[in-house]
């Protein structure tokens, strides 16, 4: 952590997150303090430009557009970190599975990963996404909920998402199953999967912790796509993905209201990657720095 935190772009990407997050948790608070309502409509003050009673401006119903974004930033980032790590988690018991037993699970299991992998994500989100859930036997009342269309996405996402934490752990597995702790583990009568979950698993921490942060961007990604077409968050719950598509037909009129969804949407995406790539190379034995080791080494240390 101390030298991800020497890292500049780490830090910023960071300090962003944690800022987004932090403003996301506190809206309801935010909300009470400002006396307003994000829900409440008043067409008397529609695209009102930004003052001290609102400084965003509102929205083409006269909503508070700052506290908007905020409500925005719950669904959005929630969803993201929801699916992610529920991807993540059948990721890495298929590929521990995959790897540490190997045969023909193996190969079954891989090649449905490759299956998966080789589909057109987006158009397969859009199609699952627009299937009505009442036809399913669902209530038409919990098919219209604000839960199950979270839920949906959730569960989508993560159906389509898990093949790529799959195979590096996989590829971990493969590579830490020959070690001797692990062969001393085996000789000591420990089952597979306790060897599995108790000894190897710990060791293959550090490409989990990877896929499952850069994989948050891409959920990110996802439901404002899915949003913005309609098919995920539904309004009047907002979601910076359903905020764009209000303001497309206002982008001349009113260019702040789809600029800072979009601005949200860069941020949250780029300073996720930003920090993925750098827990990945911090985490990587191969390109990870290790100052106290070079130190060591030093003639003036050399006794």
């Amino acid at each position: 952590m101390r030298r991800m935190l020497r890292d500049p772009l780490a830090l910023l990407a960071l300090l962003i997150l944690v800022t987004l997050a932090l403003a996301a948790v506190f809206a309801p608070l935010i909300e009470a303090a400002m006396g307003l309502d994000a829900e409440a409509v008043d067409l008397f003050n529609r695209l009102a430009p930004p003052s001290p009673a609102h400084p965003l401006g509102t929205d083409e119903l006269g909503r508070d557009l700052l506290l908007r974004l905020l409500e925005g930033g719950r669904v959005s980032l929630s969803v993201g970190l929801s699916a992610a790590l529920v991807a993540s988690a059948i990721g890495t018991l298929i590929g521990l599975a995959a790897g540490y037993i190997g045969g023909r699970l193996d190969a079954v299991l891989m090649r449905t990963a490759d299956g998966v992998i080789a589909l057109p994500l987006l158009p397969l989100l859009i199609v699952l996404a627009a299937v009505d859930l009442s036809k399913l036997g669902l209530p038409a009342d919990m098919a219209q909920s604000e839960t199950a269309s979270l839920v949906r996405l959730v569960v989508l996402v993560s159906l389509v998402g898990w093949p790529v934490t799959a195979r590096l752990v996989r590829a971990s597995t493969l590579s830490l199953r020959k070690r001797e702790f692990v062969e001393a583990a085996r000789a000591l009568g420990f089952s597979s999967w306790r060897i599995a979950l108790r000894h190897v698993l710990p060791n293959a921490l550090g490409p989990i912790l990877v896929a499952a942060t850069l994989s948050v961007g891409n959920v990110v990604l996802f439901e404002s796509v899915l949003s913005f077409l309609g098919l995920g968050v539904r309004p009047p719950t907002p979601s910076w993905g359903n905020m764009l598509t209000g303001a497309q037909e206002l982008i001349w009129e009113a260019p702040r209201l789809a600029i800072w969804p979009g601005v949200l949407i860069f941020a949250t995406v780029v300073s996720v990657n930003l920090l993925g790539d750098a827990l990945r190379d911090r985490l990587d034995p191969r390109t990870a720095r290790r100052p106290s080791a070079r130190a060591a080494a030093t003639p003036e240390r050399v006794r």
